[in-house]
Formats: C-alpha cells, structure tokens, sequence
C-alpha cells in the first residue's frame, strides 16, 4: 500500500534526495521487543524506533527487518508506532516518551516531516544519533531544530518511478497514449515517482492524463473506469502504488480489456506479486521496507560505536515481472537480488 503506501512529507524533502519515501495509510500500536539493558558505556547499543502503523504490512515488515538484524546483533530494541497514519501528535508523544530514556541511537519514520521536530531537537541536544528510515525528516525545519541527522535510508521513488517507465516502454513498443493513477496530490512520493516514470518512457508514449486516487484501491477502480471510458485507446496505467494498482486491474478486467492494457506499480506487496505472477499485473516496481528496517539498526549499530555514516543510502527497488515473480516471491519481504548496504562493513 502506501505504503504499502502512506500519507506524506512536506516539499522541502526533495532537496535531500531525488527520492523520498513511501506513503502509506495505516495504523499501529506499541509494542516491546529485546531486553532492557544499560547504556553504560555505550558498547551494547540499547536502540529505540517510532515507525508509522503496525496494522499496514508495510510497517510490520520494516519492524520484522528491525527485530531480526537485533536479534542477529545483539542489540536491545524497543519499538513504538503509531495509531494511525494521521496520528502525528500520538506519534511525536511516543518518541518525547523514549527520548527522555537511556537509549544510544534512534530510529524514526515519522508520518510527515516535521511531526517528530521536537522530540528529535531534545534527543540532538543530547549528541545521540538519529537514523531516519522511508519518510524523510524535513531538513528546513530539522536545520531549524539543530537536529543534525546521522544517516537517511530510503527508498529513491524517482528511479522507481523511471524503471517502471522503462518497463512500459517495452511491453507497449508500438507507441500510444497512457495514463497515471497517482497517490494524494500534492504528495512528494506520488509525485516522485509521476516524475520517474515520465522520464522513464521516452518519447514513444504519452501521458494523456494524470489523476489522483488516494492511495486507495476502490478510488483507483472507480478513476480508471472513467479514463477507459474517456480515453478508448489506452495502452496502459502507471499506478503509484500496489495497492491502487490492483484497482486499475480490476478496472481493466471489468472492462474486457484484460491483456490489452498493461498496468505497472511501485511497492512489491505480496498481493501484488501474486498479481504478476498470475498475469494480471504486468509488473510492480517492488521497494523493500524490511531492508529498510534492517539497514537502521545497522546505522544505529555503527554509530553507537562511533563509526562515521553515509549521509544518504538508498534502499534498494528491483522491477518484478512474470519471468522473477516467483523468485520475488520466494525471497519476499527480502530483496531476491544483491544489494548495496554500506553499514554491514561498519559493524564486522
């Protein structure tokens, strides 16, 4: 969705990177995991992450890669998350709660960029590192705060975005008109990844129209019935996430023109993999929370022992078609191929 897809950041963010995040709508609740165990001295690192909902799959997998990377290093990890995807004053009250705790390093995926500026400013003030996963910390306002950044780790959704276009370019090799189903506009994920896949597609194929869905996968069903219905030679959708990408499908099925319209999104959720395994997607541009997740703790681990971070590491995205379906799925919520992680040689 948003996240598997998730409600998003302010503008600022695409100065940090070309990419950002992901948006998804969900919801969560607090949970606990390792032991609690003393900072002294620092040489255990005792980690504390505020991610967005445990109710989405999305956040589940990025705190699975989290639990799993603490378990294999030794790491005590107390984990907290949102009620909701608009919960922002819920989610800036967890981390206020745990920044007045003995914790070495932080993790936060906040739900916009600015919704967690208060508790990150009292944990900077203490000099303990800060790792920013998926959503990106909005820099104006963190310059503003003083919060100085370890590291951000996310997914770059304008590469998404371009591989997709690429994609399409060769399933529809003839040329034709093509339409976007993007997220909330205005948002900087969806737009990111809009971005990519117009510089993805070349000059073969057109952009005939653009809409918003929401994020939600009836609102996509219910926008590409009308975009069939007003543009009767459309070649394909790009979706800017799975779960709307399984609306469009729909839409196309319910329409008759199953096969003959080609539909790409961006998030690699299990439906969806499902889906291009089974034909009905003709590719998802997958990203990977659980790396996201894993590669945190990684940060927190090197720098908790004092070792200098990346400023910027991209999580990696692979493009799913029917011919690695079943490798993606397989390998899922990991990535099926190698991928750069630049804390693993931090921390051996």
């Amino acid at each position: 969705m948003h996240t598997t897809s998730h409600g998003r950041r302010a503008t600022a963010v695409t100065a940090v990177l070309a990419a950002g995040t992901l948006a998804l709508g969900a919801c969560g609740s607090s949970v606990s995991a390792g032991p609690t165990v003393s900072t002294a001295g620092a040489a255990t690192p005792n980690v504390a992450a505020v991610i967005k909902g445990l109710d989405n799959p999305f956040f589940q997998t990025m705190k699975q890669g989290m639990d799993e990377q603490a378990k294999a290093g030794g790491v005590a990890l107390t984990v907290q998350a949102a009620t909701s995807i608009t919960d922002t004053t819920g989610q800036a009250d967890k981390l206020n709660g745990l920044g007045g705790q003995p914790f070495t390093c932080f993790v936060v995926n906040p739900i916009t960029g600015t919704n967690l500026i208060q508790g990150l400013a009292r944990i900077a003030a203490q000099n303990k590192p800060i790792v920013n996963i998926d959503s990106p910390v909005d820099p104006g306002a963190a310059k503003s705060a003083n919060v100085k950044l370890a590291t951000y780790i996310g997914t770059d959704n304008v590469e998404a975005g371009k591989m997709a276009g690429q994609r399409m370019s060769e399933l529809v090799p003839a040329g034709g008109d093509v339409a976007v189903v993007g997220g909330i506009a205005g948002d900087v994920t969806s737009g990111a990844r809009v971005e990519g896949f117009e510089q993805g597609v070349g000059t073969k194929l057109k952009v005939v129209q653009t809409v918003a869905a929401n994020w939600d996968r009836q609102t996509a069903l219910t926008a590409a019935t009308d975009l069939l219905r007003a543009h009767p030679d459309l070649k394909g959708f790009f979706v800017a996430n799975d779960d709307m990408g399984l609306g469009v499908s729909r839409a196309i099925a319910n329409a008759g023109q199953a096969g003959k319209v080609k539909v790409i999104s961006v998030d690699g959720i299990k439906d969806a993999l499902e889906a291009v395994k089974a034909g009905t997607l003709d590719g998802t541009v997958a990203q990977y929370p659980y790396a996201m997740g894993l590669m945190g703790i990684e940060a927190c681990q090197a720098a908790t022992a004092g070792k200098p971070l990346p400023g910027t590491v991209k999580s990696p995205v692979e493009l799913v078609t029917k011919d690695n379906a079943d490798k993606a799925l397989a390998a899922t919520p990991k990535p099926f191929g190698t991928y750069a992680d630049p804390f693993k040689s931090l921390i051996q």
